[in-house]
């Protein structure tokens, strides 16, 4: 019962306030609303307070009549109207205008004493994450797995909250965060940050975070992008600096072996398996999980004609509108966004071959990273 009686005031305390604030943006937001929040409550009392003692004091029925007038009356209603005038303003500019413009001034100081930079990159209905001082990149995307949310398991703890990869951010460090898109507005928001920042495509927006206590914080895009704009969350973890340089040491490590990845040959089996988790994390959300698709605006994959197309010219150039175009390069004026700059060479290789193997297309063939790595060399050059 103690549990039970706990874990229920935890949720009424989430469901009526604010979730604990570990920035100083956060800190600054919840203060400045409780202060506001105070004063405007004091207004609505001492206001309808007058305006109900006012109309009972003098209604009809105890013998109040009317007061007939027309056209202006001197002062006193001069005084009248310049006194609550005057309240307002003092209210409006120095208790409430003054805190406010402090900490708005403090939310866009991106700059000063930044620790390091992390650019976040929207795009339908995923994040990239970069760290430009360490060479880090990855792209994150939602983890609940789509039975739960087509009701045929019960829901998880974090259920739409959770992704497979995470960024981790250190402890007591400024961090300024680059905000941009590939495709439509999104917006990259974190409740317990107090930050929640457009990312607009064409355009490179700022903010700023600096978290003062170790632990997961959870968010998502606020912002309708689109058919799976609820699918779409943020999850940071804050930890100690030592952990953070052991994470980036080990994420380089990662990213290394995954570059090194395209030098060997792949068997048909294990590009066959690795693309089917790309595939799940990076396409299934538009084209589904059987390859049916949504269309018109989400092709299938299943018994695609671009599918079925060839991978590549007899000279081993990339085949305009092709398959393996259309993944690296994307469809402009569509949903189909490029995957050349999101996508390792690996990942992009099995994704291919699994979807010219899956759904019933069976083409038998496949294609190597090596390939893959040699086209964006020769895009480059």
């Amino acid at each position: 019962m103690p549990g039970l009686l706990a874990s229920g005031g935890a949720q009424a305390d989430y469901t009526w306030n604010f979730p604990p604030p570990v920035t100083p943006i956060a800190r600054d937001t919840l203060k400045i609303h409780n202060e506001f929040m105070l004063i405007i409550g004091a207004l609505f009392v001492v206001v309808f307070a007058i305006m109900i003692y006012s109309m009972i004091k003098h209604r009809k029925s105890v013998g109040h009549q009317p007061v007939r007038f027309s056209g202006p009356n001197g002062a006193v209603q001069w005084i009248w109207a310049l006194i609550p005038f005057a309240i307002l303003l003092f209210i409006d500019f120095v208790l409430m205008g003054i805190p406010a413009y402090h900490a708005v001034i403090d939310m866009e100081d991106t700059k000063t004493k930044a620790d390091m930079v992390l650019k976040v990159t929207g795009m339908q209905w995923k994040w990239q994450y970069e760290y430009p001082e360490s060479g880090i990149k990855f792209v994150s995307t939602m983890s609940t797995p789509r039975e739960q949310v087509a009701n045929r398991e019960a829901k998880g703890e974090h259920y739409l909250l959770e992704t497979d990869h995470e960024v981790v951010l250190p402890v007591g460090k400024k961090v300024r965060v680059l905000l941009t898109a590939t495709d439509v507005i999104h917006t990259w928001w974190v409740p317990q940050f107090g930050v929640k920042r457009d990312a607009v495509p064409g355009f490179l927006r700022e903010t700023w975070v600096r978290i003062d206590e170790p632990g997961v914080y959870r968010g998502q895009c606020a912002e309708l992008c689109g058919k799976d704009h609820g699918f779409m969350p943020v999850v940071v973890r804050a930890v100690p600096e030592p952990e953070y340089a052991a994470w980036v040491e080990k994420k380089q490590a990662e990213l290394a072996a995954a570059s090194a990845g395209a030098e060997r040959s792949w068997s048909k089996d294990e590009l066959f398996a690795r693309g089917k988790a790309v595939y799940e994390a990076q396409c299934a959300a538009c084209h589904q999980a059987d390859g049916k698709g949504l269309p018109p605006a989400f092709p299938a994959i299943a018994g695609s004609r671009i599918v079925g197309g060839p991978l590549l010219a007899a000279d081993g150039k990339l085949v305009r509108d092709s398959h393996l175009d259309r993944v690296l390069n994307g469809k402009e004026g569509t949903a189909m966004q490029a995957f050349r700059n999101t996508l390792s060479d690996v990942d992009i290789a099995a994704v291919v071959t699994y979807e010219r193997n899956a759904f019933g297309n069976d083409k038998g063939d496949l294609i190597q990273p090596a390939q893959i790595k040699l086209l964006r060399e020769e895009a480059r050059s």
